[in-house]
C-alpha cells in the first residue's frame, strides 16, 4: 500500500492509532472510554499485522528479510527495513505483550487516559523500529525516541518518587547513548555509509574497533542494564505503572541485548574477544550480587526488579561466549524473560489495584481467597527461578552451557545464581501466598476476574509451551547464530594471520 511493506505497517499503524485518540471528543467518561478501545484495536491489529510478516518470513535463512529501502535524509542515510532471525522474535514479543498492557491499565489508570494511551502506542512503533531498522542512524533514532514516552509514562503515572525515578531513568539511558551516537559518526566516516548490511562486511581496523565497542557497550550496558549502572532499574520499577514495567522488562531491557547481538559481536569481533572476560566478570557480579540484594527486598516490586538485573547477566554471558550454545541460549531467554517478568510484574499489579500496596509484609495467606491466583502466581514464579518445563530452564541451561565451554569458572560462578534465584523467588511466595489470613483488609480480597485471566492464562500457557517445546523459538535463531559465528570466527582467523605476519 502507498509503495511501503509489511514492516511499514508496523510503524504506522500504532501512530494512526494515537491520531485517531488525539482526535476523540466528547464528555470525559466517553473519552475515556473511547481511548482504552482504540488502543486496544490497534495493538491487536499490529499484532496481527506482525503474525501476517511472520507468516512470510523462512527461518532458515540467515539473510534480511522482508526488506525495505524508501529515500530519507540522504542518499547515504536511507530508511531502510528489515528483519531476521534475531530480530523478528522480538517484533512478534513487541506486538504480543501490548494489548496485554493495555487491558492491565483498563481499570487502573484514571487520569488523562487518553494521552496515556497515546504514549503507550508511541512506545510501541519506537520498539518495532529498533528490531527492524536497518540503518545505523534510523536505529539511532528509535533508540532514543523510545526514551521520551517512557519518561512521561513514569513521571505522570507512576508512584510517589515518579519524578526522581524518570530523571534517573532518562539520564542514564541517554548519556550512555552519546557515545554510541559519536562511534556511529565514526563508523560513518570510516566505512562511507550507514547501512547495517554494508557495515556488517566492513573490516574496521583493530584499534578502531576497542573504542567503537566501549562506545557501544556503554549504551547497551546501560540499556540491559548491567552492573554497576543497573541503579536506575529498580527505581523505574517500583515508580511505574504496572504497564510501564511490564514494557520495560518485557522490551526494554532487551534492546541491550539485541544491540550486542546485532552490532557488537559481528562489526568488533576483534574487540568482542578481547573484552569477554571483562563482560564475563560484570555478568557474574550482577548474577550474584543482585540475587543477594533481591532477597533483601521488602517490596515485591524491586525484588522482581533485582530478579531482572541477575537474569540479564545470564543473557550477556551467554552472547559473549561465542558459542551456538551460549548465543542461542541467551536470545532464547531474551525472549522468555520478557514473557515471565513481564507476568510477574502484572501479578503484582493485580493485587496492587486490590489492596494499593507492594510492601511484602501486607500480604500473607492469599491462597485462602485468590486459589487462582495462586496457581498462575506459581508457575510463573517457577519460571523465574528456571524450573525444568518452564521457558526459564532453557535459556539459563544453554548459557551455563556455552559458558562453561567459555570458561569453566564463569560457568560454575553464574551456577550459584540459580540456587539464590530459587532462594528470593520461593521467599517472596511463601510470604505473599502461603500462611494464614491475619490481615482483615485481605478477608474480602477478590481472587482473578474474566479480565485478568484473559490477560496472564496466554503467557502461562506460552511459558509452559516454550519450556516443553524450545525449538519453536530456537530454529529461528538457529541460522542467524551459524552465520555469526561463521563471520566471526573467519574475521579472528585473518586478525591472527595478519599479527602472526607482522611479527
Amino acid at each position: 500500500m502507498f509503495g511501503l511493506g509489511l514492516l511499514s505497517g508496523l510503524l504506522i499503524l500504532p501512530l494512526v492509532g494515537a491520531a485517531f485518540i488525539l482526535m476523540v471528543r466528547g464528555s470525559e467518561e466517553a473519552v475515556r472510554s473511547n481511548a482504552r478501545s482504540a488502543a486496544l484495536v490497534t495493538t491487536l491489529a499490529t499484532f496481527v499485522l506482525s503474525l501476517v510478516a511472520w507468516g512470510r518470513f523462512d527461518t532458515a535463512s540467515a539473510a534480511f528479510q522482508l526488506t525495505e529501502d524508501h529515500a530519507w535524509l540522504t542518499e547515504a542515510i536511507r530508511f531502510r527495513l528489515g528483519v531476521d532471525g534475531f530480530s523478528m522474535p522480538f517484533v512478534l514479543l513487541t506486538t504480543f505483550l501490548m494489548p496485554f498492557c493495555i487491558l492491565a491499565s483498563w481499570t487502573s489508570i484514571e487520569k488523562r487516559v487518553k494521552e496515556y494511551m497515546v504514549a503507550f502506542l508511541v512506545l510501541e512503533t519506537t520498539m518495532i523500529g529498533v528490531f527492524v531498522a536497518q540503518d545505523l542512524v534510523l536505529f539511532y533514532l528509535f533508540f532514543e525516541a523510545g526514551l521520551i514516552p517512557m519518561f512521561l509514562i513514569i513521571g505522570i503515572w507512576g508512584g510517589k518518587r515518579r519524578i526522581y525515578a524518570s530523571f534517573k531513568f532518562f539520564l542514564y539511558t541517554l548519556l550512555g547513548s552519546v557515545l554510541m551516537l559519536i562511534a556511529i559518526m565514526a563508523m560513518y566516516w570510516d566505512a562511507g555509509t550507514t547501512d547495517i548490511a554494508a557495515l556488517l562486511k566492513h573490516p574496521f581496523a583493530p584499534a578502531m574497533q576497542t573504542w567503537l565497542w566501549l562506545a557501544f557497550f556503554a549504551s547497551f550496558a546501560v540499556k540491559m542494564p548491567m552492573w554497576p549502572v543497573h541503579t536506575w532499574l529498580p527505581d523505574a520499577h517500583v515508580e511505574a505503572p504496572t504497564a510501564g514495567s511490564v514494557i520495560l522488562a518485557g522490551i526494554l531491557l532487551k534492546m541491550g541485548g539485541y544491540g550486542f547481538i546485532r552490532f557488537s559481536i559481528p562489526m568488533f569481533p576483534e574487540a568482542s574477544a578481547d573484552f569477554a572476560p571483562l563482560v564475563f566478570a560484570l555478568s557474574v557480579i550482577a548474577i550474584i550480587y543482585t540475587s543477594l540484594v533481591a532477597l533483601m527486598q521488602e517490596d515485591i516490586k524491586k525484588l522482581i526488579a533485582y530478579s531482572s538485573v541477575a537474569h540479564m547477566g545470564f543473557v550477556t554471558m551467554g552472547i559473549f561466549t561465542m558459542t551456538t550454545q551460549g548465543i542461542q541460549g541467551a536470545m532464547f531467554q531474551m525472549v522468555s524473560h520478557g514473557l515471565v517478568s513481564g507476568a510477574l510484574f502484572l501479578c503484582v499489579g493485580v493485587i496492587y489495584d486490590r489492596m494499593h500496596t507492594r510492601e511484602i509484609a501486607a500480604y500473607g495467606g492469599l491462597v485462602q481467597r485468590m486459589p487462582r491466583y495462586a496457581v498462575v502466581f506459581m508457575v510463573f514464579t517457577m519460571a523465574n527461578v528456571g524450573l525444568p518445563g518452564t521457558s526459564g530452564f532453557i535459556g539459563e541451561f544453554l548459557s551455563l552451557a556455552g559458558a562453561f565451554k567459555a570458561n569453566p569458572w564463569v560457568a560454575v560462578l553464574a551456577t550459584s545464581g540459580v540456587i539464590l534465584s530459587a532462594a528470593y523467588a520461593l521467599w517472596l511466595y511463601r510470604r505473599v501466598v502461603f500462611g494464614v489470613i491475619e490481615k482483615d483488609n485481605l478477608k474480602t480480597i477478590t481472587d482473578l476476574n474474566t479480565r485478568e485471566m484473559v490477560v496472564l492464562v496466554p503467557l502461562l500457557v506460552l511459558v509452559i509451551w516454550y519450556g516443553l517445546q524450545p525449538g519453536a523459538i530456537l530454529d529461528v535463531f538457529a541460522a542467524p547464530t551459524a552465520e555469526l559465528l561463521k563471520s566471526t570466527e573467519a574475521a579472528l582467523a585473518t586478525a591472527k594471520s595478519v599479527a602472526l605476519t607482522l611479527h
